[in-house]
């Protein structure tokens, strides 16, 4: 249909800045271009970027050479396109409908729901494992070298107590893998006064106990090597890197969301959602750790005495009340005080579940 008769309107050539009055007409299937002063043009419809139809603003179509139409009377441009015979696309009349809206808005939020509950969280497992063992080193032994330079010192331990404990860790990793299938590990002991008694696991099979936590715990090797179970638990999982992926593709799930602004924003939830999933690799990291104690001839409940003792630790502040919840670092055990670690926050469950699972468990209810 071309019987709607021309629009006069406004032309930016693309060479000067000054506008031309012109009269445009749609003939077919092409796009006729009139100026006052004679100049004329035509342009192929399909080529022609038509402007989306909105409540507020002028229009402004885009021309194939360059130029430009700004049209200030959107309601009278809307009306010529249609007699002219064009036809909106299928997106812009949904977005005009505020029930396709409604309905966008809702399959929007379920999209980002599931991707929040069982797509990132299966996607980082799956890219976690897919990553080279020699990238997987690589990144652990960087995250060491920053920890050194923020967090750790030289041990104070003595030479023979840490070739003593880890002896002691070695034998029950050859008893409990005697397939000799064990994940690689390599343990460091550090003094850190920012961090306290903890132990925490790294990508690469790093494993680092602070000197106090080797003192908190003295008079209770198997309960060390409990602790050190436990951070083989992670390596053997990826858990470290997991977090590393899962913080990520959080941080980017949001940033989507709400757009390029939210930077400080996106950190927030991805912080969040890395606590609640990491509940879920500290429960696992117990089950192996009971599992390791009880293939050594350790019991499992040698670790009761481990979070008794960090109980009691939680539960002195100096001031006489209860000791608040502190930034911890990826994979470490409850009790660490101070400044997070650099690769991922960390949660886990309370010390009475913990105690409760190592003083109840039984090797018949976890095959």
């Amino acid at each position: 249909m071309d019987g709607a008769g021309p629009i006069e309107t406004h032309w930016f050539d693309g060479r000067s800045p000054r506008a031309r009055a012109v009269t445009l007409r749609i003939e077919g299937a092409e796009l006729l271009l009139h100026a006052a002063d004679g100049e004329q043009r035509r342009y192929p419809l399909a080529r022609v970027r038509w402007p989306e139809r909105r409540t507020h603003g002028q229009r402004q179509t885009e021309l194939p050479d360059g130029g430009l139409i700004q049209h200030a009377d959107a309601a009278g441009w809307d009306a010529w396109w249609r007699a002219s015979g064009q036809r909106e696309g299928a997106v812009v009349g949904w977005m005009q409908s505020w029930r396709a809206t409604l309905v966008a808005m809702a399959g929007s939020v379920v999209f980002l729901a599931a991707a929040w509950v069982w797509g990132v969280p299966w996607l980082s497992q799956t890219l976690a494992h897919q990553v080279p063992d020699s990238l997987d080193t690589r990144i652990g032994q960087q995250s060491l070298r920053q920890l050194d330079r923020l967090f750790l010192g030289p041990s104070e331990l003595p030479q023979k107590q840490q070739e003593d404990l880890r002896q002691r860790f070695t034998a029950l990793v050859e008893r409990a893998y005697p397939q000799g299938d064990a994940p690689h590990w390599e343990l460091a002991f550090h003094a850190s006064p920012v961090l306290g008694a903890n132990a925490f696991a790294l990508p690469g099979g790093f494993i680092v106990m602070t000197d106090e936590l080797v003192e908190l715990l003295h008079d209770q090797p198997d309960a060390i090597v409990g602790v050190l179970a436990h951070e083989l638990g992670h390596v053997e999982h990826r858990d470290g890197l997991d977090l590393m992926v899962r913080a990520s593709l959080i941080s980017a799930l949001v940033g989507v969301v709400l757009g390029d602004a939210s930077g400080f924003l996106a950190t927030v939830p991805a912080t969040l959602a890395t606590q609640a999933y990491s509940r879920d690799a500290e429960r696992r990291a117990d089950a192996h750790a009971a599992r390791l104690l009880h293939a050594s001839g350790i019991p499992p409940s040698a670790m009761v005495v481990f979070f008794e003792r960090m109980l009691k630790e939680d539960g002195e502040d100096g001031e006489g009340g209860p000791k608040p919840a502190q930034g911890r670092g990826d994979d470490s055990d409850d009790g660490a005080r101070g400044a997070s670690l650099p690769i991922a926050i960390a949660s886990h469950p309370d010390h009475g579940e913990r105690i409760r699972f190592f003083r109840e468990w039984q090797v018949d209810a976890q095959r």
